[in-house]
């Protein structure tokens, strides 16, 4: 935007100049021609009086004292005899000066100019003086160099105007930007200097007034997540009454068990529903939070007698993610699993450092694969579940600096490849 503002002022500015500088150079020429015309003529017309006196020897006194005395070079033709003063041919110009005729003539080198002059004799004399091209463009290079001067000053000062206008403007427009960046990263508090030109104070505003909506929008949508979470902990209680009633045993165990991890999704819930994106950040082992949620699938697996392949890196293996956000984007991928494939189906979970710091999970099944489209993407399934399994694992990588990738398994199945960044430093 800078750079277009100064080449439009540097294009109008130099148009302008053109059209007012070229008619100036081209007058400075002429007038210096005329000035030396002028010069010329007086000079010549200064002997009028001697040649209309008509005597020859005062003639030739006069003639000479003005060649001797420098400037334009003087010469007298006579009705009759060899011309007085400067040596010059009698040209057309000169013949046609006999007639009675005072005229100008261009001529090679520059320019004639002859005086007629009625003698006593009652015939014609004619006075010629010469008018070089050096005299005629006498000071005409040096105006022209100052017009240029000038117009170039001029130039340079109009773009350096140009320019602080334009940094201004470019610089409140940056910091709109800026402000939108912000806003992008998850700053709600972000707001825009209402100043400047109306247009870019319109801009700030609507800015502004669109982030305090946002702002509005997404407290209203955590409330609700909240209020809905809350919500679910009455059957939960219920869940869990019920389960302390059955008898002792595995069963009641295992109940006890789904209904303890619903009730800690649903808090993780709430706790993410109320905290900002900047305090959803967090460093955990992700070594232990891992084997922690395979040992609490392994029982369910057992019972489906899926048969379950376990190659986890020891800890410690620190990542950027949050423990109770990792278990549920771990708990997300491994329901998927139990959701989509057959019971006896088995699957493998692959935990190992990346080089640069983090790790990489990789969850395998000998299941039909994944369908077409994007499984990734939020709110698709090839089934009947709600297909928000590999979103949440996919949001809890990229909230910790990393990515999840989908593909086909070493034997046809489903292969889920979440890479966790580092903790920050």
């Amino acid at each position: 935007m800078r750079r277009r503002l100064l080449v439009l002022v540097a294009s109008t500015v130099s148009l302008a100049l053109v059209a007012f500088l070229a008619p100036l150079a081209f007058l400075a020429g002429v007038l210096a021609a005329d000035r030396a015309t002028a010069d010329a003529l007086v000079r010549a017309q200064s002997l009028v009086p001697v040649v209309s006196a008509g005597g020859r020897e005062g003639l030739e006194l006069a003639v000479e004292q003005a060649n001797s005395a420098g400037g334009f070079p003087l010469t007298v033709f006579l009705p009759s005899g060899r011309p007085l003063g400067a040596p010059a041919a009698e040209s057309d110009a000169v013949r046609l000066a006999f007639t009675g005729r005072s005229l100008t003539a261009e001529t090679r080198g520059g320019r004639e100019i002859l005086v007629a002059v009625q003698g006593t004799s009652a015939r014609t004399a004619v006075i010629r003086t010469f008018v070089s091209d050096a005299d005629l463009s006498r000071g005409v290079v040096r105006a022209r160099a100052i017009l240029g001067l000038l117009g170039l000053g001029l130039l340079l000062i109009s773009l350096v105007v140009a320019d602080r206008l334009a940094r201004s403007q470019v610089r409140l427009v940056s910091g709109l930007a800026g402000v939108s960046h912000r806003l992008a990263a998850g700053e709600l508090s972000a707001r825009a200097p209402v100043e400047g030109p109306p247009e870019v104070r319109d801009v700030a505003t609507a800015l502004n007034r669109l982030a305090g909506r946002i702002l509005v929008l997404l407290a209203q949508e955590r409330e609700a997540v909240a209020d809905l979470s809350h919500r679910l902990r009455t059957p939960l209680t219920a869940l869990r009454l019920e389960a302390d009633a059955l008898p002792e045993g595995e069963q009641s165990a295992r109940v006890a068990a789904a209904v303890e991890s619903m009730e800690r999704m649903v808090t993780q819930v709430i706790k993410e529903a109320r905290r900002s994106r900047q305090d959803a950040s967090g460093v955990c082992d992700a070594a232990l939070v891992v084997a922690e949620r395979l040992d609490y699938w392994s029982m369910l697996a057992h019972d489906q007698e899926r048969q379950v392949v376990r190659d986890l890196a020891g800890p410690p293996l620190p990542v950027g993610l949050a423990a109770e956000a990792l278990a549920t984007g771990v708990d997300a991928l491994l329901e998927n699993v139990f959701a989509h494939t057959p019971e006896g189906t088995a699957f493998a979970v692959r935990l190992t450092a990346r080089p640069d710091g983090g790790a990489v999970l990789v969850v395998e099944d000998e299941g039909p694969g994944f369908g077409g489209g994007d499984p990734a993407r939020r709110g698709v399934s090839g089934g009947s579940s709600t297909g928000l399994g590999l979103d949440i694992a996919r949001r809890a990588a990229e909230r910790s600096g990393g990515s999840l990738d989908t593909s086909a398994g070493s034997s046809g199945g489903a292969r889920v490849t979440v890479e966790l960044g580092p903790p920050p430093r």
